[in-house]
């Protein structure tokens, strides 16, 4: 698989170090000398310098370049630098000699234009190697048209880049090679990305293994809005590492979950062929997936949430792994937990979870919350008091749990507790955990949690016993970048 890495900088003696470093993770090193702020130097000299093969671009603001760039400018630039010696990534726009170096491209910010499938004919008929499109995906399913165009140019022989960009588009830039795509394009660092979603070198590699990736290949994702956030690709794909499982697994950026559940999932209706085994499920779509799903397990029908999706021929099956994420953590700290004191902090769906798995272990469960309505409604549904957390004293607890977003209690408060459990996992290390260590109680953080969870998922999809040593030590490294 063909990883191009652009090299982007304002001056030379910068654009010489960048192409050193990115020749050490690509196969195509991409020279943006619309980047640089002074004269464009002797190119012939400088790619001398690339231990890897070059490809030269002078973008047009418009067209996702870093200067204002005229037709003229442009077409005199070629006029001098268009060589056999490096690839030429020209736009179709221009009036120049598409010849056997030439990579003709077409760009678009906006989205995916209709007449797709005309504007790829009309830059195939022309004498260049590689045809390149790049657009938006504003969308999960804007990314079929360009799955259907590498089909369509590997049934033709045909060279192409095709890419969505954005987060919506990740899954083009990782499969695309797979599916016949000349090459795909990858950051030298986050920072330093020139397109989009682009992801940088090292986690295209090491992260998504890109280069074990085939048609074969297992896919499952992680679908929500946002996702890119998300830890679960790092544990995951390390677990397929691990296991031996070809198998890779995605963040699936998806707005709209109807058509995304029609077009790129269900067997029965779905657009592509692609071995999709199995989804994660987060906000905001854990509730609404249930009405897409042939089977739903009574636990997640029970929960009203399901957070897990398993591809089983012709049918989609859904379950809840959250409840065995929470509870796993503190079994394992604990043992049983039948008649165990517990506060839970929060009246929201990660609280709602935690009452109902607290209650199928006959803990004692007590709601603290900040809405008095919203807690008192949660409490009456499950039977347990609820109390005010400004007033708040857990002394006596043998677990507290913060089930929301932020670190709701001082170490005042926590004083007397025994074990005080964050859901939170970013950061590793909360505001919440360092109280309660100041006043003296056992601490667990979230990851122990998205591991627990993330642990059963694998099982579900694969019918393997993943690592956690191998899930856990990759999360963690990820947060800590």
């Amino acid at each position: 698989m063909l990883v191009c890495v652009p090299v982007c900088a304002q001056s030379v003696t910068e654009l010489e170090e960048a192409c050193a470093r990115a020749s050490e993770s690509a196969d195509f090193v991409e020279l943006r000398v619309d980047c640089l702020a002074e004269t464009v130097p002797d190119l012939s000299r400088l790619v001398s310098g690339i231990t890897k093969p070059v490809i030269l671009t002078f973008r047009p603001a418009e067209q996702g370049g870093y200067r204002v760039l005229g037709r003229p400018e442009r077409e005199a630039f070629w006029a001098k630098n268009l060589k056999s010696d490096w690839f030429c990534d020209i736009e179709s726009d221009l009036q120049v000699e598409f010849g056997p170096s030439v990579i003709v491209s077409h760009h678009d910010f906006s989205g995916v234009p209709q007449d797709l499938e005309q504007l790829y004919e009309r830059m195939a008929a022309t004498p260049a190697r590689v045809v390149k499109i790049a657009v938006h995906a504003n969308d999960i399913t804007d990314c079929i048209p360009i799955f259907q165009l590498l089909d369509r140019a590997r049934r033709e022989k045909r060279e192409l880049i095709a890419i969505a960009m954005g987060n919506a588009g990740i899954a083009t830039r990782v499969l695309g090679p797979s599916r016949g795509a000349f090459l795909t394009y990858a950051s030298l660092e986050d920072e330093s990305a020139t397109a989009p979603g682009q992801i940088n070198a090292r986690q295209l590699r090491s992260v998504y293994r890109i280069d074990q990736i085939d048609q074969e290949t297992m896919i499952c994702g992680l679908v929500g809005l946002p996702v890119m956030h998300s830890v679960s690709p790092h544990m995951h794909n390390a677990a397929f590492a691990a296991e031996g499982v070809n198998g890779v697994y995605l963040p699936l950026e998806v707005n709209d979950l109807a058509e995304f559940m029609k077009r790129m999932v269900h067997p029965r209706t779905r657009e592509l062929d692609w071995n999709l085994r199995g989804l994660s499920v987060t906000a905001p779509h854990k509730s609404a997936v249930i009405d897409f799903l042939n089977d739903v397990d009574p636990l997640a029908q029970e929960i009203g949430a399901v957070n897990t999706v398993v591809v089983e021929g012709h049918e989609l099956r859904g379950y809840n792994t959250d409840v065995h994420g929470l509870v796993e953590p503190l079994r394992e700290r604990l043992g049983s937990l039948k008649d165990l004191r517990v506060a839970v902090i929060g009246a929201g769906g990660a609280a709602r979870a935690a009452v109902w798995a607290l209650g199928r272990e006959q803990a004692r469960v007590t709601l603290f919350v900040r809405d008095a309505i919203k807690g008192g409604l949660l409490g009456d549904e499950f039977g347990v008091p609820c109390e005010r957390l400004e007033a708040a004293a857990f002394s006596g607890y043998d677990v507290v749990i913060n089930a929301t977003p932020q670190s709701p209690g001082v170490a005042e408060q926590l004083n007397g507790a025994g074990l005080v459990y964050d859901l939170i996992y970013n950061p590793i290390e909360t505001q919440f955990l360092k109280e309660a260590r100041h006043a003296g109680c056992q601490t667990l953080g979230g990851l122990p949690m998205l591991v627990a969870q993330a642990s059963r998922q694998f099982q579900l999809w694969t019918g393997k016993e993943p690592s956690t040593n191998a899930m856990y030590g990759a999360a963690a490294a990820a947060l800590r970048q």
